[in-house]
């Protein structure tokens, strides 16, 4: 636990049953809430409708899973939503029963694939159709509209409804702006999916020993995470000793040595399809870490210590990077890439940058109730060495409180 949550304001994370399980009876108004939101984002910007392919825009959207890492990669189902009027699932042959009991869908279709692999020469021939097909539903369903909101199809697709007259618009951002606000009971899902993971890592950790390798000691967290009904890993984000650092090296058949640190980013989308994304660092064996171990450590916690305190409601994205722990000079050049960002069932809107990119690469918006962020830190050498990665997951409550929702104990020999 972390334990200067009360000293910066924050709320701790809850375990009690009722707020971290939906009940049978708020899961469709969850889903039916999530689908307004979309609907909101698009009526603002004049848009007919918008066609998903992104699977977990569509399961946001309709609450529909299936094959999320195959439809990734392949465009073989996806969603019409309008503005007003039906929402019809296009679903992967064979599958249309799976999402036949979901109040969102009104009518579900057997997808059309418009990719190569599945047509070869006939891929310009079924694209068309597809087309033929979205253009009858926005005008029979929707009154017609000048505007089409697309994401995750071929570039194909595109040029196909735009030559049916529509101006084709990146359906990612109302489907980002819908879903960086969470709606009633949607957190609930949220810290499901948190518990789940949590329980994951420990199983994780305990298997932390001298001389098994990596890969052995990330599989504890895919096998738990599949036995509670979590969805999938995006990255391997697991390292240990020299690899620590610089971070993003993928998980590997290193065999982890005694009084090495052993550092991970969980990245699971988890259960119901809600991101768990906290980051932790352990010490393997039982000796004493190093001076040098302590004061990576050290930095790291005093930083997501320091940028926890800072998220606030009304706080400008800018003003939350300037007021952000000042990292070491050495420390620099390897920061993590963003202060914190926007958590749901990825990734979200919005990404915070340090103070010495966001001219370059960042934006400016307003942190807001009903937002969950994670706050990030890796502290590692410019020269090499070790490296710590650490990472805390919030809630910006409709009251204006900061709740934390994750919770994983830190390593206390190396907090000290």
């Amino acid at each position: 636990m972390n334990m200067d949550l009360d000293a910066m304001g924050i709320l701790p994370p809850t375990h009690r049953p009722e707020d971290c399980e939906p009940t049978q009876q708020e899961i469709p108004q969850i889903l039916l809430d999530r689908l307004a939101r979309v609907r909101a984002q698009l009526k603002s910007r004049d848009i007919s409708a918008a066609v998903l392919f992104d699977p977990a825009h569509v399961r946001y959207a309709t609450g529909s899973r299936n094959m999320q890492v195959y439809s990734s990669r392949n465009p073989a189902r996806y969603a019409f939503v309008p503005a007003e009027g039906p929402v019809v699932l296009f679903e992967f042959s064979g599958c249309e029963h799976l999402a036949s009991h979901l109040p969102t869908i009104d009518e579900i279709r057997p997808a059309k694939a418009i990719s190569y692999y599945f047509n070869e020469r006939n891929t310009h021939a079924v694209t068309e159709a597809w087309a033929d097909e979205i253009d009858d539903l926005i005008q029979r369903q929707c009154g017609g509209g000048g505007k089409v909101a697309l994401e995750s199809a071929t570039s194909q697709a595109a040029f196909a409804l735009k030559e049916r007259g529509y101006r084709v618009l990146d359906a990612q951002e109302p489907l980002e702006q819908a879903r960086a606000y969470k709606v009633p009971n949607e957190i609930k899902m949220i810290r499901s999916s948190l518990r789940a993971v949590e329980e994951g890592v420990r199983q994780l950790e305990a298997s932390i020993r001298p001389g098994v390798t990596e890969n052995e000691a990330w599989s504890k967290l895919h096998q738990h995470i599949v036995a509670t009904d979590a969805d999938f890993i995006e990255t391997r984000l697991m390292n240990s000793g020299p690899r620590t650092n610089p971070w993003f090296q993928e998980c590997s058949d290193r065999r982890i040595q005694s009084g090495e640190l052993v550092a991970l980013d969980t990245d699971v989308v988890g259960r119901y399809g809600y991101y768990a994304d906290f980051s932790r660092t352990f010490l393997c064996g039982r000796d004493a870490p190093s001076q040098t171990q302590k004061d990576l450590y050290r930095m790291a916690y005093d930083q997501i210590q320091t940028n926890m305190a800072n998220l606030k409601p009304g706080v400008s994205f800018k003003e939350y990077a300037e007021r952000a722990w000042e990292i070491p000079p050495a420390y620099k050049s390897r920061r993590y890439f963003a202060l914190a960002h926007g958590v749901g069932m990825n990734g979200e809107y919005p990404y915070i940058v340090h103070r010495e990119d966001i001219d370059d690469k960042g934006y400016d918006g307003v942190i807001e109730p009903g937002m969950t962020l994670c706050v990030e830190s890796f502290i590692g050498h410019e020269a090499g060495g070790e490296g710590v990665k650490l990472e805390e997951q919030l809630y910006v409550r409709e009251d204006g409180q900061v709740e934390l929702l994750s919770d994983y104990p830190f390593d206390a020999r190396l907090l000290g």
